[in-house]
């Protein structure tokens, strides 16, 4: 069955899984995001097979992925919007690193433009910057 919509740009299933794996030995190595992932994630292998379907429906348009990315990461309760600058830069330099030029900076784009919303959403801000709702003060 194909597809019913045209892939975001040209990236291969392969490509998507070193890019999770390198990202995610990255991360378990990092001071700052290591022990916050640390705290949530038991399986790593369970955890990159999720997030590269993440990614394949993200980027490719597979539906694979029945995730809720905003709820999980409102969820942890340990996930902090600021926490996004070193995530995102950490992403960035796993793409540089393993894509060519235009491929990682398409794939750079859209990470930046989801980490945004979830910096949005953790903030407990629409997109315009106004406040969705009553501050949480937890």
């Amino acid at each position: 069955m194909e597809n019913a919509l045209a892939p975001r740009f040209t990236v291969t299933p392969a490509q998507i899984a070193v890019v999770v794996d390198e990202f995610y030995a990255a991360i378990q190595q990092h001071p700052g995001l290591g022990p916050v992932f640390a705290a949530h994630v038991t399986d790593w292998a369970t955890h990159k097979a999720k997030i590269a379907g993440f990614w394949r429906n993200a980027i490719l348009m597979e539906r694979g992925y029945d995730g809720n990315p905003m709820a999980a990461h409102k969820a942890a309760g340990n996930v902090r919007p600021g926490m996004f600058v070193p995530w995102l830069a950490l992403f960035d330099s796993v793409l540089r690193r393993n894509l060519p030029p235009e491929l990682a900076m398409a794939w750079s784009n859209l990470a930046h433009r989801i980490g945004r919303g979830l910096v949005y959403g953790l903030m407990g801000l629409n997109e315009d910057g106004t406040l969705a709702g009553p501050p949480s003060l937890r």
